[in-house]
């Protein structure tokens, strides 16, 4: 099913080299999200049209947001940190595969119990040394027993917890595997979805209030939406091809805002692509989506 594009609008006239990781914040009523190789965080208040923007140290991947909403969990290349809104100070935590020089983090998002799950992405070529780890509520750092991966994508949680889904945007899948929603424990690694046939590729993926699953297709031009046994169920073309994140949000959580690139591609496809780098926004009115969840581990 491909919806009309007249429910499309671009939410953010942005041009965002890699945009990416986009959250939504109930609390504020706030989108946020990362341009990765503009090294920037962005923030936009659809009520007020206010936008905020702060420069990182180094490529952001993806954040997290916290009980404090000065505060947010970043999964910078190197390290993970916290970061402070409005002092603009970087508390560093951890660094992550400080052993493999060619690897950054990627997507991340937070499991249903306030844990930050989060994948690696290599720069160097497409062979899969990346992993996929977790920053418990403690502070401490664990490597998950899933497989290794080119680019780690797609990290998101049914809405009991029970099953995580990522994907490898290289290997052109998406898996899911049981995940103990109160211990964290992995088993029944399994193939979700398979696009390797396909034009797009995997990249952010989120869940609906249903337990559907959508994702953003790189380089396909569309969000797609597939029911939990990993059938499409509808989808939407959109007006770039880069297609990289998406999240629910708007006062009932039934608005989708979309990220989207300019990275690679040539002055005509640039003509062709207007909005490539913008922020697209979809209004829904048959879905909903679910709150963002927060990290829970303690401070600094």
């Amino acid at each position: 099913m491909n919806n009309p594009a007249n429910t499309m609008q671009v939410a953010v006239a942005t041009q965002n080299s890699l945009g990416e990781c986009t959250l939504w914040c109930e609390r504020q009523q706030a989108l946020l999200w990362t341009d990765i190789i503009g090294q920037t965080l962005y923030r936009f208040m659809p009520a007020t049209g206010i936008s905020t923007q702060w420069q990182m140290p180094e490529q952001l991947g993806s954040f997290a947001l916290t009980l404090d909403d000065d505060r947010l969990l970043l999964g910078l290349a190197s390290q993970l940190a916290y970061f402070c809104l409005s002092t603009g100070e970087l508390q560093s935590i951890c660094p992550v595969e400080s052993e493999l020089t060619n690897t950054r983090i990627n997507d991340g998002r937070c499991d249903r119990q306030g844990r930050f799950v989060f994948g690696t992405f290599n720069q160097h070529d497409q062979a899969a040394i990346g992993g996929f780890y977790r920053l418990n509520h403690d502070l401490s750092l664990e490597r998950l027993p899933l497989r290794k991966v080119a680019v780690a994508n797609s990290i998101c949680f049914s809405p009991d917890g029970a099953t995580m889904y990522y994907a490898d945007s290289e290997a052109r899948q998406i898996f899911c595997c049981d995940y103990h929603p109160v211990t964290g424990e992995i088993r029944n690694d399994r193939l979700f979805v398979d696009l390797r046939h396909q034009a797009g590729a995997p990249d952010g993926s989120c869940i609906d209030a249903a337990g559907y699953l959508w994702n953003a297709e790189w380089r396909g031009a569309r969000i797609v939406r597939y029911n939990p046994l990993g059938m499409l169920d509808r989808s939407f073309t959109l007006p770039a091809s880069q297609i990289t994140c998406l999240c629910f949000g708007g006062q009932n959580l039934r608005e989708i805002f979309i990220s989207s690139a300019r990275v690679s591609l040539d002055e005509i496809t640039l003509q062709s692509e207007p909005h490539a780098g913008a922020i697209i926004h979809v209004a829904l009115d048959d879905v909903q989506g679910l709150p963002e969840e927060r990290f829970l581990g303690k401070y600094l």
